[in-house]
Protein backbone atom coordinates (compact mmCIF):
# COMPACT_ATOMS: atom_id res chain seq x y z
CA UNK A 1 0.00 0.00 0.00
CA UNK A 2 1.05 3.57 -0.57
CA UNK A 3 2.35 6.04 1.96
CA UNK A 4 3.14 8.23 -0.58
CA UNK A 5 1.09 11.92 0.89
CA UNK A 6 1.76 11.19 4.55
CA UNK A 7 2.47 14.49 6.82
CA UNK A 8 2.01 13.85 10.65
CA UNK A 9 2.21 10.51 12.20
CA UNK A 10 -0.23 10.12 15.34
CA UNK A 11 0.99 7.56 17.79
CA UNK A 12 -0.35 5.76 20.23
CA UNK A 13 1.00 6.12 23.50
CA UNK A 14 0.09 3.87 26.28
CA UNK A 15 1.25 0.30 24.56
CA UNK A 16 2.76 1.45 21.61
CA UNK A 17 5.44 3.51 22.90
CA UNK A 18 5.57 2.91 26.65
CA UNK A 19 5.89 -0.62 28.42
CA UNK A 20 2.80 -0.42 30.60
CA UNK A 21 2.77 -4.29 32.04
CA UNK A 22 6.55 -4.52 33.09
CA UNK A 23 5.95 -0.83 35.03
CA UNK A 24 2.42 -1.72 36.45
CA UNK A 25 3.78 -5.94 37.49
CA UNK A 26 6.28 -4.63 39.42
CA UNK A 27 4.37 -1.95 41.02
CA UNK A 28 1.83 -4.39 42.11
CA UNK A 29 5.16 -6.93 43.42
CA UNK A 30 6.48 -4.55 45.47
CA UNK A 31 3.31 -3.51 47.67
CA UNK A 32 3.12 -7.09 47.98
CA UNK A 33 6.73 -7.48 49.01
CA UNK A 34 6.30 -4.65 51.87
CA UNK A 35 2.78 -7.03 52.75
CA UNK A 36 3.77 -10.16 52.38
CA UNK A 37 1.52 -11.21 50.03
CA UNK A 38 2.51 -13.20 47.27
CA UNK A 39 0.15 -13.34 44.07
CA UNK A 40 0.45 -13.49 39.74
CA UNK A 41 0.96 -9.65 39.81
CA UNK A 42 1.35 -10.04 35.76
CA UNK A 43 -2.20 -11.15 35.73
CA UNK A 44 -3.28 -8.71 38.15
CA UNK A 45 -1.41 -5.64 36.39
CA UNK A 46 -3.53 -6.99 33.20
CA UNK A 47 -6.57 -7.00 35.15
CA UNK A 48 -6.21 -3.78 36.28
CA UNK A 49 -4.86 -2.45 32.28
CA UNK A 50 -8.56 -3.52 31.15
CA UNK A 51 -10.28 -2.14 34.07
CA UNK A 52 -9.20 1.24 32.88
CA UNK A 53 -8.94 0.73 29.30
CA UNK A 54 -12.93 0.01 29.89
CA UNK A 55 -12.76 3.58 31.66
CA UNK A 56 -11.81 5.70 29.21
CA UNK A 57 -12.55 4.07 25.58
CA UNK A 58 -15.36 6.06 23.92
CA UNK A 59 -15.35 8.25 26.63
CA UNK A 60 -17.21 11.54 25.42
CA UNK A 61 -20.00 9.37 23.71
CA UNK A 62 -22.64 10.95 26.07
CA UNK A 63 -21.75 14.00 27.32
CA UNK A 64 -18.24 15.84 28.33
CA UNK A 65 -16.28 13.40 30.02
CA UNK A 66 -15.94 13.88 33.89
CA UNK A 67 -12.34 12.45 34.39
CA UNK A 68 -9.39 11.67 32.81
CA UNK A 69 -6.87 8.81 33.12
CA UNK A 70 -4.91 8.91 36.06
CA UNK A 71 -8.65 9.46 37.99
CA UNK A 72 -9.73 6.31 35.98
CA UNK A 73 -6.50 4.66 37.30
CA UNK A 74 -7.41 5.30 40.93
CA UNK A 75 -10.86 4.38 40.49
CA UNK A 76 -10.17 1.07 39.43
CA UNK A 77 -7.29 0.43 41.78
CA UNK A 78 -9.54 0.82 44.13
CA UNK A 79 -12.20 -1.17 43.04
CA UNK A 80 -9.52 -4.16 41.94
CA UNK A 81 -7.50 -4.00 45.60
CA UNK A 82 -11.50 -5.10 47.06
CA UNK A 83 -11.99 -7.74 44.19
CA UNK A 84 -8.97 -9.65 44.81
CA UNK A 85 -8.72 -9.28 48.56
CA UNK A 86 -6.09 -6.56 49.18
CA UNK A 87 -7.23 -4.37 51.05
CA UNK A 88 -4.06 -4.40 52.88
CA UNK A 89 -2.53 -2.09 50.24
CA UNK A 90 -2.57 1.15 52.37
CA UNK A 91 -2.31 5.09 50.79
CA UNK A 92 1.76 4.65 50.05
CA UNK A 93 1.19 1.77 47.81
CA UNK A 94 -2.05 2.75 46.23
CA UNK A 95 -0.34 6.50 45.30
CA UNK A 96 3.07 4.62 43.83
CA UNK A 97 0.71 1.66 41.57
CA UNK A 98 -1.95 4.73 40.59
CA UNK A 99 0.03 7.49 40.04
CA UNK A 100 3.93 7.05 40.43
CA UNK A 101 4.07 4.06 38.26
CA UNK A 102 2.40 5.07 35.43
CA UNK A 103 4.14 8.38 35.38
CA UNK A 104 7.62 6.61 35.22
CA UNK A 105 6.65 4.13 32.76
CA UNK A 106 9.71 2.97 30.56
CA UNK A 107 9.91 3.42 26.76
CA UNK A 108 10.12 0.22 24.26
CA UNK A 109 13.85 0.05 23.61
CA UNK A 110 13.64 0.91 20.06
CA UNK A 111 11.23 4.30 20.89
CA UNK A 112 13.64 7.32 21.10
CA UNK A 113 15.70 6.95 18.74
CA UNK A 114 13.02 6.10 16.09
CA UNK A 115 11.05 9.23 16.91
CA UNK A 116 13.98 11.20 16.68
CA UNK A 117 14.65 10.29 13.19
CA UNK A 118 11.17 10.45 12.05
CA UNK A 119 10.77 14.19 13.37
CA UNK A 120 13.36 14.63 10.86
CA UNK A 121 10.93 14.25 8.28
CA UNK A 122 7.40 14.26 9.32
CA UNK A 123 5.13 15.45 12.23
CA UNK A 124 5.49 13.35 15.35
CA UNK A 125 2.71 13.75 17.74
CA UNK A 126 0.97 11.26 20.34
CA UNK A 127 -2.08 10.87 19.98
CA UNK A 128 -3.14 8.97 23.47
CA UNK A 129 -6.26 8.31 26.25
CA UNK A 130 -3.35 9.11 28.55
CA UNK A 131 -3.72 12.58 30.36
CA UNK A 132 -1.41 15.12 29.59
CA UNK A 133 0.46 15.11 32.81
CA UNK A 134 1.44 11.46 32.06
CA UNK A 135 2.40 11.79 28.71
CA UNK A 136 4.59 14.68 30.22
CA UNK A 137 6.02 12.68 32.67
CA UNK A 138 6.85 9.82 30.77
CA UNK A 139 8.48 11.65 27.77
CA UNK A 140 10.74 13.47 30.44
CA UNK A 141 11.72 10.50 31.88
CA UNK A 142 12.37 8.24 28.85
CA UNK A 143 13.80 11.30 26.84
CA UNK A 144 10.98 11.36 23.93
CA UNK A 145 10.52 14.75 21.90
CA UNK A 146 6.89 15.23 20.40
CA UNK A 147 6.13 18.03 17.84
CA UNK A 148 2.37 17.93 19.73
CA UNK A 149 0.74 15.65 22.13
CA UNK A 150 -2.63 15.73 21.36
CA UNK A 151 -4.61 14.01 24.69
CA UNK A 152 -8.25 12.92 24.01
CA UNK A 153 -8.42 14.57 27.89
CA UNK A 154 -8.07 18.13 25.68
CA UNK A 155 -10.26 16.68 22.68
CA UNK A 156 -12.86 16.51 24.50
CA UNK A 157 -13.64 13.39 23.35
CA UNK A 158 -11.93 10.17 23.65
CA UNK A 159 -10.65 7.28 21.05
CA UNK A 160 -12.53 4.56 19.43
CA UNK A 161 -15.07 7.66 18.79
CA UNK A 162 -14.87 8.74 15.58
CA UNK A 163 -14.91 12.42 16.51
CA UNK A 164 -11.51 12.14 18.52
CA UNK A 165 -9.77 11.43 15.57
CA UNK A 166 -11.13 13.98 13.28
CA UNK A 167 -9.73 16.53 16.05
CA UNK A 168 -6.70 15.19 16.48
CA UNK A 169 -6.11 15.79 12.76
CA UNK A 170 -7.90 19.00 12.35
CA UNK A 171 -5.52 20.01 15.45
CA UNK A 172 -2.74 19.21 12.88
CA UNK A 173 -4.61 21.44 10.31
CA UNK A 174 -4.16 17.84 7.87
CA UNK A 175 -6.94 16.20 6.41
CA UNK A 176 -7.35 12.03 7.86
CA UNK A 177 -5.45 10.90 4.84
CA UNK A 178 -2.51 12.99 5.16
CA UNK A 179 -2.05 11.18 9.30
CA UNK A 180 -0.65 7.77 9.79
CA UNK A 181 -2.09 6.54 13.10
CA UNK A 182 0.70 4.40 14.45
CA UNK A 183 -0.65 2.00 17.46
CA UNK A 184 0.24 -1.66 18.78
CA UNK A 185 -3.92 -1.66 18.92
CA UNK A 186 -5.86 -3.02 16.02
CA UNK A 187 -8.83 -1.56 17.67
CA UNK A 188 -7.14 1.89 17.53
CA UNK A 189 -6.00 1.34 13.82
CA UNK A 190 -9.71 0.37 12.67
CA UNK A 191 -11.26 3.04 14.13
CA UNK A 192 -8.63 5.41 12.51
CA UNK A 193 -8.81 3.54 9.12
CA UNK A 194 -12.95 4.26 9.27
CA UNK A 195 -12.53 7.84 8.97
CA UNK A 196 -9.29 8.32 6.36
CA UNK A 197 -6.58 7.69 8.42
CA UNK A 198 -3.20 6.01 6.85
CA UNK A 199 -2.44 2.79 9.20
CA UNK A 200 0.59 1.01 11.09
CA UNK A 201 0.78 -1.89 12.59
CA UNK A 202 3.84 -1.85 15.11
CA UNK A 203 3.87 -5.50 16.84
CA UNK A 204 4.43 -5.46 20.48
CA UNK A 205 4.09 -9.00 21.27
CA UNK A 206 4.82 -9.06 25.23
CA UNK A 207 2.97 -6.01 26.02
CA UNK A 208 0.91 -7.92 27.95
CA UNK A 209 3.32 -9.74 29.61
CA UNK A 210 5.27 -12.85 28.27
CA UNK A 211 2.78 -15.26 28.94
CA UNK A 212 -0.35 -13.41 28.75
CA UNK A 213 -3.84 -14.96 27.95
CA UNK A 214 -6.92 -14.44 26.52
CA UNK A 215 -5.58 -11.60 24.15
CA UNK A 216 -7.27 -10.47 20.97
CA UNK A 217 -5.94 -11.47 17.72
CA UNK A 218 -3.62 -9.35 15.62
CA UNK A 219 -5.78 -9.23 12.18
CA UNK A 220 -3.74 -11.29 8.67
CA UNK A 221 -0.73 -9.71 7.46
CA UNK A 222 -1.63 -6.91 5.25
CA UNK A 223 -4.55 -5.62 7.24
CA UNK A 224 -2.55 -1.88 7.41
CA UNK A 225 -0.81 0.15 5.49
CA UNK A 226 2.52 -0.86 6.75
CA UNK A 227 3.48 -3.56 9.29
CA UNK A 228 6.24 -3.53 11.35
CA UNK A 229 8.56 -5.14 14.64
CA UNK A 230 9.51 -1.18 15.69
CA UNK A 231 9.63 2.58 15.44
CA UNK A 232 13.37 1.94 14.11
CA UNK A 233 11.78 -0.16 11.24
CA UNK A 234 9.04 1.85 10.76
CA UNK A 235 11.55 4.76 9.78
CA UNK A 236 13.22 3.07 7.54
CA UNK A 237 10.20 2.41 6.23
CA UNK A 238 8.88 5.64 5.47
CA UNK A 239 12.14 6.92 4.62
CA UNK A 240 11.64 5.20 1.16
CA UNK A 241 9.06 6.73 0.65
CA UNK A 242 9.30 10.28 1.94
Amino acid sequence: MSLSGIKALTFDTGGTVLDWHTGFRDAFSEAGQRHGIDRDWSQIANRFRRLSMEMMLNLGADGPPGYNFDEAHARCLEKLLREEGLDAFDYVDRHRIAWEAPHRLAAWTDVREGLAALRARYIVASFTLLSYRLVIDTSRENGLSWDAVLSCEGLGVYKLLPEAYLRAAKRLQLAPEECLMVACHPFDLDAAAKVGFRTALIRRPTEWGVHAEGLPDVPPSGTYDVEVDSVLELDERMSQCF
